[in-house]
């Protein structure tokens, strides 16, 4: 389990929490829940989550992607490397 926050900046922190399940969830091919966001000036800017019913994605600004799980690892990978993109 993980459960995170990081402060970036006065205005901009992540937060990031990872638990397994018993199952997965309706949609996943893995047993993990998450999310994962970047909050700037009191707006999600970066998020990963996947959502009972939706499956894995990703939300970068206002657009919405399908998002491929292969491992808690490369979860955490990816969002940061995203969030390193977004950086103020």
């Amino acid at each position: 389990m993980l459960n995170e926050r990081h402060i970036l900046a006065e205005n901009a922190f992540v937060e990031m929490v990872v638990w397994l399940l018993f199952a997965p969830l309706s949609k996943s091919r893995h047993s993990y829940k998450y999310r994962l966001a970047l909050i700037v000036a009191g707006n999600c800017v970066v998020r990963y989550d996947n959502e009972s019913g939706k499956g894995d994605h990703k939300h970068i600004g206002d657009n919405e992607a399908p998002y491929v799980f292969i491992s808690p690892k490369a979860l955490l990978d990816d969002f940061w490397k995203d969030v390193e993109k977004w950086r103020f």
